[in-house]
């Protein structure tokens, strides 16, 4: 197989760890006989101080050209001051837009070797595998007028969707539900906004034409409270683009780090574009220690989605979990008895159990 990756560092540890999914996938290509060509290209704050704008037009046409997007981090306090066309993040939210990623999947999953760094005690976090599937195009952030009025005196922001919109996330959400254990929770404020009421209906329409899952309503308020005190009870969530938002930032913090958990953005027919939900960190950025395992998390799922090539993403997340039960771990985490080692050296451990088919005895030996 032959495939054309865009990387996209962007800012801060997002140089670092894209190295480390391009050494990953280097590995997977080596091992399978596939051919990953790649070509990067700059957006955030680095391209900012190279072109002058978040969001080059060649990266946007570079992207359209790829088969899939690996992306680091943007951001970082020296962009903190500029004006909000000048921001780091208007590339993340351009891109977004210009290749009509509209899906975007996290799925939150509890290591069992790291439940312990989770704010919630163990018992209740245990076994925690859900998936949430958030409307990313449309809805309040993308709604027109967003302004402000009466000399500032008055601001509006517009919530829009068509029915269109909801219905290509509610597919993709039933799709998910079908290909886990068949349970859809859908999120939405169906007792106060018009926008939540239409979404309610046709998640109602649509599920006549997915028998086999088993579909729940849940208002927002109530899925937040529910993500802290039953996690395990969730399957898929499906939401649209603002409630998606704060509930898949809030379930992040079940497993303990950020630096463990994976994103991918699909379109339609398209290009996906795939990143780490952890940000730039620009405080531990060229200091060799950042975790790369969520940006290489995140090239695996792009292995599944884009490229459905489901060994080779499996084999990287065996390959993950595999350097964990080791007791490997990256400064973010804490294994009792482990032991601490830099971006490298997690990258090269990873690496060696994806070539090896001895996987725990080359891990262990690598140290000895």
């Amino acid at each position: 197989m032959k495939k054309r990756i865009v990387l996209l560092p962007g800012d801060g540890i997002g140089k670092e760890v894209i190295n480390s999914a391009q050494d990953v996938l280097n590995a997977i290509a080596e091992e399978f006989n596939h051919s990953f060509t790649f070509e990067t290209h700059e957006i955030g704050g680095a391209a900012i101080d190279l072109y002058g704008t978040p969001l080059p037009e060649t990266t946007v046409d570079a992207c359209k050209q790829a088969d899939a997007v690996l992306l680091g981090a943007v951001g970082g306090p020296k962009w903190d001051n500029n004006p909000s066309h000048l921001r780091p993040e208007r590339g993340l939210l351009g891109i977004r837009k210009a290749l009509d990623l509209f899906a975007n999947l996290r799925p939150i999953k509890g290591f069992k070797n790291l439940l312990h760094a989770s704010p919630l005690k163990e018992e209740v976090v245990a076994g925690s595998d859900l998936l949430i599937v958030r409307e990313l195009t449309g809805g309040i952030y993308f709604g027109t007028p967003s302004e402000r009025r009466d000399n500032g005196q008055t601001v509006v922001d517009t919530l829009a969707y068509t029915r269109k919109e909801i219905e290509r996330i509610v597919d993709k959400a039933f799709q998910a539900a079908q290909g886990r254990s068949g349970h859809l929770t859908s999120v939405d404020k169906a007792n106060v906004l018009e926008s939540s009421k239409m979404w309610r209906e046709i998640v109602e329409e649509k599920k006549a034409q997915y028998p086999d899952v088993v579909v729940e309503h849940v208002l927002v308020d109530a899925a937040a409270m529910k993500l802290i005190t039953n996690p395990t009870k969730f399957d898929v969530i499906v939401t649209e683009n603002m409630f998606g938002d704060i509930l898949s930032d809030e379930a992040s913090v079940l497993t303990g780090s950020l630096g463990m958990l994976a994103s991918a953005s699909l379109s339609e027919d398209g290009v996906g574009l795939y990143e780490p939900v952890h940000g730039s960190a620009p405080d531990i950025a060229g200091k060799g220690i950042a975790n790369p395992s969520a940006m290489i998390l995140s090239a695996a799922l792009m292995l599944r989605y884009s490229f459905q090539l489901n060994d080779e993403a499996t084999l990287i997340e065996d390959a993950v979990q595999s350097v964990l039960d080791s007791g490997f771990h990256t400064a973010d985490l804490h294994i009792p008895e482990g032991r601490q080692v830099g971006t490298e050296e997690m990258t090269r451990l990873i690496v060696d159990y994806i070539k090896s088919q001895n996987a725990s005895k080359c891990i262990m030996s690598c140290y000895v």
